[in-house]
């Protein structure tokens, strides 16, 4: 078929080949970088499908550098705050994402980084790195207890939901902060729902699981951070502007929470500077989907989806489906 598509960022197979397999010209950025705003614009001229990540921003400018030709975006990713949707919407262009598949490799890694920042996990290896160590101490380097604990979700959807399960083997009790309630998860985990301030109150663990929206930037800022015991643990896999960086360096610092994990960041990749002067917390690289499998399938998906919108086909991870629909 004549398709002309262009991918943003070089993805695992079997991604790439489904796209050679029904598209005319499939161009991939060659650097293992994100384009320049420049580089981006020009990239999607004339294209009649992209597929992007998370970091590209598909907004006005760029639909309109691209023309008229454009029929379907692609999202190498769940969130979609990096896209116009209803930009794209009123211009009739299908736009998907990847949900379902990096579900259970976030759920894991927002567990490595609650375990680790309760355990000091880094802060430990670093230690020992460093030559510093001179053997087991009765009073070196003490955590916090996991088992039996009270874990709070801030947003009960696919992932907070799977974080939620992986609990029961610790024995935790379980509380959620969500629009509506999560009937099957207060079935599986006993959790209960709550309000955010109750939950912040009550919470051994925070762990965030939340899409960015206006609503949602800076949910988790300093007054939320003062609810929390000076005991707790807040652990953000979901976007980084969600969490106020600055208030929680100053929480962190000033001991009102004891320890926090972070996979993303608020101005990715800038980290705030106070954050990576301490010890408290873990600071890993946006690794929430980043295994082999999960990866791999992202691809997949993206770009299954991806031809199936430009050969006017609508498929189930279509976050626009009344483009595809008849007059």
């Amino acid at each position: 078929m004549g398709f002309n598509v262009y991918v943003t960022r070089a993805i695992p197979e079997p991604g790439p080949a489904i796209l050679r397999r029904a598209c005319q010209v499939v161009d991939v950025n060659p650097q293992d970088a994100v384009l320049t705003r420049a580089e981006l614009l020009q990239a999607v001229a004339g294209r009649h499908g992209l597929v992007v990540t998370g970091q590209d921003r598909i907004d006005r400018e760029a639909l309109d550098a691209a023309g008229d030709a454009l029929r379907a975006v692609a999202n190498y990713a769940v969130g979609y705050d990096n896209v116009d949707l209803p930009a794209m919407t009123a211009r009739g262009i299908g736009f998907s994402n990847t949900p379902d598949v990096l579900t259970e490799a976030t759920a894991d890694l927002t567990w490595a980084l609650l375990l680790s920042a309760a355990r000091r996990i880094a802060e430990g290896d670093r230690f020992v790195r460093s030559g510093r160590w001179q053997g087991w101490g009765p009073m070196q380097m003490l955590g916090l207890d996991v088992a039996g604990r009270t874990l709070g979700i801030v947003g009960a959807g696919r992932i907070g939901c799977a974080v939620a399960r992986r609990s029961v083997g610790f024995g935790m009790e379980v509380l959620y902060a969500n629009r509506s309630p999560r009937p099957e998860l207060e079935r599986q985990c006993g959790a209960r729902r709550t309000n955010l301030d109750g939950l912040l109150m009550r919470s051994d663990f925070v762990t965030v699981h939340l899409p960015l929206t206006e609503q949602t930037r800076h949910i988790i800022g300093g007054k939320e951070l003062a609810l929390m015991k000076p005991t707790a643990v807040l652990v953000n896999t979901s976007r980084g502007p969600v969490v106020d960086e600055e208030a929680l360096a100053v929480a962190l610092r000033e001991g009102r929470i004891a320890a926090a994990g972070l996979d993303v960041f608020e101005a990715e990749p800038t980290v705030h500077p106070e954050l990576l002067r301490l010890d408290n917390i873990v600071l890993v690289p946006h690794l929430g989907s980043a295994t082999h499998e999960t990866r791999a399938k992202m691809g997949e998906v993206a770009a299954g989806c991806l031809v199936a919108m430009l050969k006017g086909e609508c498929p189930p991870q279509c976050l626009n489906p009344e483009v595809f629909r008849g007059p």
